[in-house]
């Protein structure tokens, strides 16, 4: 059985940090899940024949970044057509040896609801957006607006809402340094993974 980590949160967070350096540390697989529905989005046309024809090399685009990519990729990601068509995708990635890392916003919750280690990372809005804005080189004023928007369109949407899972582990990086939350996510895996060894 291959072992999945789940991280859930809000954009900013940390969470794709976090995700990569806990696939370096352990050496899974890891998928952002957030940029299939930005690649979907991106090819632009039909979001649902999009979605079911995304491949692989759709990830790799330069254009993925953008705030514009972002925006596109929460309103097509309510929409349940949509969601189902990438829902095989995530699960094949999932489904690799020896493990794979995937983030999002229903990881957790719907992709890999058995997943062996699950977090949900999140940071006070202010953080996110101040962290967004030097990442982009946009003004932080406007990028929290962008980002409650979009986080309200992401909580408050019928399908897969974005919730940390009942049993997901919070991790809050608003006051930690990027080491100290990789530190966290790093000792809560260890910890799943001493469990699942004794069992």
């Amino acid at each position: 059985m291959p072992f999945i980590i789940a991280i859930d949160g809000p954009a900013a967070a940390g969470k794709g940090t976090i995700a990569r350096a806990l696939a370096a540390h352990f050496g899974f697989h890891h998928l952002d899940t957030g940029l299939l529905y930005r690649a979907t989005g991106a090819k632009g046309g039909d979001p649902v024949a999009a979605a079911r024809s995304l491949q692989p090399g759709d990830l790799d685009r330069p254009d993925l970044r953008s705030a514009e990519a972002g925006q596109a990729a929460s309103r097509i990601a309510a929409l349940p057509e949509v969601r189902a068509a990438l829902v095989d995708f995530q699960h094949r990635f999932a489904a690799q040896e020896p493990g794979a890392v995937l983030d999002g916003r229903d990881i957790g919750t719907v992709i890999c609801p058995d997943a062996a280690v699950k977090l949900f990372v999140t940071a006070s809005d202010q953080v996110r957006a101040q962290r967004r804005a030097a990442e982009l080189g946009a003004d932080a004023d406007e990028m929290l607006i962008q980002l409650q928007e979009r986080d309200r369109r992401d909580r408050d949407r019928a399908a897969a809402p974005l919730k940390p899972a009942p049993d997901a582990v919070l991790l809050d990086t608003s006051h930690l340094t990027i080491a100290e939350a990789i530190a966290r996510a790093i000792a809560q895996v260890e910890k799943a993974r001493t469990a699942v060894s004794r069992n």
